[in-house]
């Protein structure tokens, strides 16, 4: 960098952060220039992400119904993945539907799904 270009950068380090908007904006206006994110860009982008197929790697456990019958294995099973006191549980499974885990990978995501409708409770997965 020349001399002059480190003596500017030194003086704009200087600024406060009004005054580096206001110069932001004035030197948009003298050389007609925009300084934010191009359209394009923002649209070239969501349409890469739209054209390649987003893979699911973290999966929500929810607990979707359970039988009258099978609500107190339930609760044990719930009591035992969740850490929640018998209270909290039943709280949780009187207000079905309900995340049992959320943000596992899919194998844990099986795994607990398949606890759970062992009891006979249905369960899916998001």
């Amino acid at each position: 960098m020349s001399m002059k270009t480190l003596e500017i950068l030194e003086q704009l380090k200087s600024l406060t952060l009004q005054e580096t908007a206001q110069l932001v904006k004035q030197i948009e206006g003298a050389f007609n220039v925009d300084s934010s994110i191009p359209k394009l860009v923002r649209i070239d982008k969501r349409d890469q992400d739209e054209t390649q197929p987003q893979i699911q790697t973290e999966f929500d456990v929810v607990l979707v119904s359970v039988p009258a019958e099978k609500k107190i294995t339930l609760l044990k099973v719930i009591r035992t993945i969740t850490g929640l006191g018998l209270k909290e549980a039943k709280d949780f499974v009187d207000s079905l539907p309900q995340v049992v885990q959320s943000r596992l990978n899919q194998e844990a995501a099986q795994t607990l799904k398949q606890q759970l409708e062992e009891t006979g409770a249905i369960a899916s997965l998001k």
